[in-house]
């Protein structure tokens, strides 16, 4: 039983990641290797804000909700949009679109992510002998992530990558990139400052995730259209 309870919670949290790449033209067009540097540069990204968050801030003695301190948690996060942009601009990518680099380059970002922060809680927790909710919630929290992250890299796309974008869009661009770019920090202020539980701060995670993921389509969307 605890086992197959880790398989299931195992397939929730990576299954969806390798479903993406293979049910859209990612796999058609071979991205992996995109996929596979974003991952890197993610993994590089995660040394370097680790380094500052041992360097800046303070180890609290209890979990209340410190603004200071969660102030200086999303100035760092702002690193991922360094490391981003990295990956977006910088890397050298196979002779394939805008459209499939920035899905290639968010989907290695997810993936890199639930694999430094999830696996390990996995396989320490998920085969306790006590059945629990939170490895299942754990898994919906990174589809969540996965679904941000590429929105996130679409966003990123539009700002650094396309040169033509209608100038009224710009500042919607930049704004939903910071809302997304910050979504770390706000949950943290939902679960310490607010003290929702678990199961609310994932369906928040669920539903913010799908309305970004639909304002990134429609930007894209009416970046690619022809200017009049």
């Amino acid at each position: 039983m605890t086992l197959f309870h880790f398989f299931n919670c195992a397939i929730l949290t990576f299954g969806p990641h390798a479903v993406y790449y293979s049910a859209t033209p990612l796999s058609e067009y071979d991205t992996l290797g995109t996929s596979i540097k974003a991952a890197l540069v993610y993994l590089g990204t995660a040394l370097v804000k680790l380094v500052c968050l041992a360097t800046f801030l303070k180890v609290s003695e209890n979990d209340n909700f410190d603004p200071y301190q969660e102030l200086l948690k999303a100035l760092i996060g702002f690193i991922d949009v360094a490391g981003l942009y990295f990956a977006l601009t910088q890397l050298t990518h196979r002779n394939i679109s805008q459209n499939h680099k920035f899905q290639a380059v968010g989907l290695g970002w997810a993936f890199a992510d639930s694999v430094l922060h999830r696996l390990a809680p996995l396989w320490v927790g998920a085969r306790g002998l006590e059945f629990t909710w939170d490895y299942l919630l754990q898994g919906l929290e990174a589809n969540a992530n996965l679904v941000l992250s590429i929105s996130l890299a679409a966003l990123g796309s539009l700002m650094w990558l396309r040169k033509n974008k209608p100038k009224t869009l710009i500042p919607i661009i930049y704004a939903c990139a910071g809302i997304v770019a910050t979504m770390p920090s706000i949950t943290s202020y939902l679960r310490r400052g607010m003290g929702w539980q678990l199961p609310k701060v994932v369906g928040f995670e669920l539903f913010t995730s799908l309305v970004m993921a639909f304002i990134s389509w429609q930007l894209f969307t009416a970046c690619q259209r022809p200017s009049a």
